[in-house]
């Protein structure tokens, strides 16, 4: 009998973390790279790799052929968002358990995905589509400054600005339409009314809300989280009515199988939906999702993937205790050299702390980008209680430290 594999497509900061849960349930993983440099996120593994010439549906298709000549594809799936259509695509084609890719297709364009959320009636930021600069101007005239400017398409906060001024506006538009007319990806733009309140991330596994975390971010005019908790300190009538509405997000857009992230903020009219992901947030939420509550959703949804729900076999998402887990983002204040970083051995020791990971090494170049690339690192934590938690966490960032020489005084 053929051993049965699970093919991961493409790879992302939880991708490790797939490739172990099929190791530990007797799959045999197999990711399918399209770009080499992805390969950093699996170089601590030995599973498979096999690299893909194009990312395109059908080049995966004859790929996943030649697996089967070997193997018995179990599920396919993907931690990344860019091909998670083709993933849903992909398991059509092959009579597998997955995504509707058009819903996915729809999700994915931000545009597209904010007009359906309205129809359905979804609190959502005013919002206009621009072509070029001056459509930009008109909308951010039209909404009221500040406004929030992002690529029509795309995943981490990247490409998002918030813009204050008219000539601020004009520079990221100008920016975000090169960058699209050199990548020949889409040239639209997205301006929207800038949204202030607590800013809450939503995790949930098909049509059940699983958890509610809080989230930070660090100062405008970028979008770069710097903190997490799990669950996030709300009211029972806050909680109900954000999950009333990450609901209707997935009603609204087509969406219920498999894993779903919504970002919202309580603004002072309640809250409103920032975005709708159709798959799992990254690196740490699921974890702390896990240390909160006692629930894997990497793991349910690989069971997904694999046929859950067949023969008797469901998804575990009951929860199996009430933790508060937290997660601090290290994110560096400047470009340079990153010349060391101390502690870390030190702040695993607390009781308390469930991680601690960097994703830099010494003399490593860091550039910040305003977006998820500018993380150096994480620590997360969990205890019974939120003060407990909060301490925890402060104890381990006090001890951690590290140093970055400018470029400049580098050339000096």
């Amino acid at each position: 009998m053929a051993k049965r594999a699970l093919v991961i497509l493409e790879a992302a900061s939880n991708s490790l973390r797939y490739v172990e849960v099929a190791q530990s349930i007797g799959l045999h993983p197999i990711t399918l790279l399209t770009n080499e440099s992805q390969y950093k996120y699996l170089s601590t593994s030995e599973s498979e790799v096999m690299f893909v010439k194009e990312r395109d549906v059908n080049a995966f298709i004859h790929q996943c052929s030649e697996v089967l000549m070997t193997y018995d594809i179990a599920g396919i799936t993907s931690p990344s968002e860019e091909v998670y259509a083709t993933v849903g695509y992909l398991c059509r084609h092959f009579n597998l358990p997955g995504p509707n890719p058009i819903s996915i297709e729809r999700c994915c364009k931000k545009f597209t995905q904010r007009r359906l959320l309205a129809e359905a009636g979804v609190p959502i930021p005013a919002y206009r589509v621009a072509a070029n600069t001056a459509d930009v101007e008109n909308a951010a005239a039209e909404i009221g400054l500040p406004v929030v400017v992002k690529p029509a398409v795309g995943v981490g906060s990247s490409g998002v600005r918030l813009c204050r001024k008219m000539d601020e506006l004009c520079e990221h538009a100008n920016s975000l339409l090169a960058t699209a007319y050199a990548s020949q990806s889409s040239p639209w733009i997205l301006v929207e009314e800038f949204a202030r309140g607590s800013h809450y991330s939503v995790e949930l596994m098909c049509n059940e809300v699983i958890g509610i975390a809080a989230a930070d971010f660090g100062d405008p005019p970028h979008f770069v989280c710097r903190q997490y908790v799990c669950p996030a300190p709300l009211t029972t009538k806050e909680r109900r009515r954000i999950i009333d509405i990450s609901l209707n997000c997935l009603q609204a857009l087509g969406l219920g199988w498999g894993p779903a992230n919504i970002d919202l903020r309580w603004t002072r009219l309640g809250p409103v939906v920032i975005e709708v992901n159709p798959r799992l947030a990254g690196v740490p939420n699921p974890q702390l999702i896990k240390l909160a509550y006692g629930i894997d959703l990497i793991a349910e949804h690989i069971k997904l993937a694999v046929g859950a729900g067949k023969e008797g076999k469901e998804c575990t998402l009951r929860r199996r205790h009430s933790h508060v887990a937290a997660a601090r983002i290290f994110v560096p204040d400047r470009d340079g050299t990153l010349d060391w970083i101390r502690g870390e051995s030190r702040a695993a020791a607390v009781q308390g702390v469930a991680e601690i990971k960097f994703d830099v090494a010494p003399f490593a170049p860091i550039v910040r980008k305003g977006d998820y690339r500018d993380r150096l690192g994480y620590v997360v934590v969990a205890s019974p209680t939120r003060a407990r938690t909060n301490a925890v966490l402060q104890r381990a960032v006090d001890l951690i430290d590290w140093s970055i020489t400018p470029f400049t005084a580098i050339g000096k």
